[in-house]
């Protein structure tokens, strides 16, 4: 049964109208898609914020419901400010359950490689998310990959993941996933760095973060 998500039309626009929702603990969002007009809402944070633990996280999903009005929807985008991680903002996108959806699902390693056992080898997991297509109810929480049988530097690809019938693959099939590498041996790089280099290197990069604007809303959201 899918989560229901109370919500109601959000009837105030702009910066310090989606400041006191926030106040209390409330998100502006706008839900669009299916060829239907966009819908400005407001969500409460705490079902934004229970949606994201669970194990399917931006690609559950779960009815919107305000009015005499329910439609399916997912998550589409979160604003988030980069400083506080507090949501700014939710992009929802309605979908049919008949019609299939594009998602990007991760991927979970399964088993110890050859080439890590009995080679030396160590594991480089080069790309740890898909992109895939399917209905909503066959969208796999992550994909599992069995890499036990691989040696050094064999690699498990995308295109080696076998989803079944129901799920199509969209990215490119020679995309490399897993690799198995050696070790890089200290002798492979000879001589001591200059002390100048040294010296720059122990220097700690200053990262700056100014604060985050609150995005601008759309006169049609």
């Amino acid at each position: 049964m899918s989560m229901v998500i109370q919500c109601e039309k959000r009837q105030e626009r702009g910066k310090n109208a989606a400041r006191r929702l926030r106040g209390k603990g409330l998100i502006p969002a706008v839900m669009y898609g299916q060829g239907a007009e966009a819908v400005p809402l407001v969500m409460g944070k705490k079902d934004i914020v229970q949606i994201m633990k669970l194990e399917t996280g931006e690609n559950t999903v779960f009815k919107v419901a305000f009015e005499k009005e329910r439609h399916d929807a997912m998550i589409k985008e979160l604003q988030v400010d980069p400083v506080t991680d507090e949501i700014l903002h939710a992009d929802l996108i309605r979908i049919s359950m008949d019609k299939p959806v594009k998602v990007t699902v991760p991927v979970v390693l399964a088993g110890t490689p050859v080439g890590v056992k009995n080679e030396g080898g160590f594991v480089d997991f080069v790309n740890r998310e898909v992109e895939i297509e399917c209905l909503p109810k066959d969208i796999p929480e992550n994909l599992v990959i069995d890499i036990s049988e691989l040696h050094i530097h064999q690699s498990f690809k995308a295109g080696d993941i076998d989803m079944g019938a129901e799920i199509k693959l969209l990215t490119e099939p020679s995309v490399v996933l897993v690799l198995i590498s050696i070790p890089q041996k200290a002798e492979e790089f000879p001589g001591e760095k200059p002390e100048a280099e040294l010296e720059e290197a122990a220097e700690p990069e200053v990262m700056k973060k100014g604060k985050a604007e609150e995005p601008e809303e759309e006169e049609e959201k």
